[in-house]
């Protein structure tokens, strides 16, 4: 059984970078993909960034193109997603979500067999 666990989340003022870490315990992300996605409430779930097995294929939401970067060390069984030029609008609860069931599309988190906890993001004005 895969158990994610995210982690660093905090509070930063706008401008700032943050980045977040996805480990596992009882399994191994290298060979699955690995996404990670943000929750405010209120608002709808919104899925923010992909990494396929290798780490050379991925995806961005469109809110975060340019400023965030997600990536993958298999040596650490980690996924990371980078956050730079944080905005306030950032804030949420980040999950990451691993094995992406084939076929599906990767922004509904209910496509993937694993998700964490999650980490929050505090993005301050």
């Amino acid at each position: 059984q895969v158990h994610l666990v995210e982690s660093g989340g905090a509070s930063v003022q706008a401008g700032g970078s943050l980045r977040l870490s996805c480990a596992t315990s009882g399994g191994t992300l290298n060979s699955k993909t690995v996404a990670w996605f943000r929750h405010t409430p209120g608002k709808e779930r919104e899925a923010v960034a992909l990494t396929y097995p290798g780490g050379r294929l991925t995806r961005y939401a469109d809110s975060v193109k340019g400023r965030f970067t997600i990536s993958r060390d298999d040596s650490k069984d980690n996924v990371y997603l980078q956050m730079n030029s944080l905005k306030p609008e950032d804030t949420a609860m980040y999950y990451c979500a691993a094995l992406l069931r084939a076929g599906t599309v990767w922004d509904d988190i209910g496509n993937y067999n694993y998700r964490g906890q999650g980490t929050q993001v505090t993005v301050l004005s």
